[in-house]
């Protein structure tokens, strides 16, 4: 496991649990509005966090801490995922895990060895725009796979997507809501540029959508469960 950072306490990362996030380094997306380059870009990769140091932390934090989450970058293009995964399951703790969905076959793998006890995985934008907004091409089928996997799991799930002007218009949440058919939880949030993102361009122009464009995606996701949620406009 290439641990880039360890959040010791968390409120939100978890859906109503109290939980640690470690994040892993790495991703095979290059999204241009992603916030957090450091676990992305090789080149701005810094010395990996012991997972040893990040084990014994959480065996002292049992009773305190109700959850892990394994988040990144791209947890499932680790190879130590499963084991780590077991190890942190041994310990008692819920295990939370956020993924881009691109590697089915790793998901397949974590829901049938029963690791995972609730999976978020991020819808980028409608089939059309997905590599744009992933910036790399996409395979698909590989996506649909996961989203088909984690609606069969019967583990409490969360598919989302973080809606950038430019990457997702209302257009694009109609289509989202066609291609991933009945969910049990949906949630669109808006982007905030605003901490820094892989691709600095985006900085130079409008970067939030007006509350009339808002108003058109939310229209668009209606009927959808889940909360809509914005972020802090910039």
């Amino acid at each position: 496991m290439r641990i880039g950072g360890l959040l010791k306490f968390s409120l939100i990362d978890y859906p109503g649990k109290v939980a640690a996030v470690v994040f892993t380094q790495g991703c095979n997306y290059r999204c241009p509005f992603c916030h957090n380059p450091e676990l992305v870009l090789p080149e701005s990769f810094k010395e990996p966090v012991d997972t040893g140091a990040v084990v014994t932390f959480l065996e002292k934090r049992r009773g305190q801490l109700q959850g892990v989450v394994i988040t990144g970058g791209e947890p499932t293009l680790q190879p130590g995922l499963l084991p780590f995964m077991r190890r942190v399951k041994d310990m008692g703790f819920l295990l939370k895990l956020d993924t881009n969905g691109s590697n089915p076959q790793v998901l397949a793998a974590i829901l049938q060895a029963g690791l995972a006890d609730y999976l978020a995985m991020d819808i980028k934008s409608s089939p059309a725009g997905y590599a744009r907004a992933a910036g790399v091409p996409v395979d698909m089928d590989a996506v649909a796979h996961a989203v088909a996997l984690i609606k069969a799991s019967g583990v409490p799930y969360m598919f989302r997507t973080t809606a950038v002007k430019g990457f997702v218009a209302a257009d694009d949440v109609a289509a989202i809501r066609g291609f991933l058919g009945a969910v049990g939880f949906y949630k669109l949030q808006r982007g905030n540029l605003k901490a820094g993102v892989l691709d600095p361009a985006l900085l130079d122009g409008p970067s939030d959508f007006s509350e009339d464009e808002w108003r058109l995606l939310e229209a668009a996701c209606a009927g959808m469960p889940g909360p809509l949620t914005t972020a802090p406009r910039p």
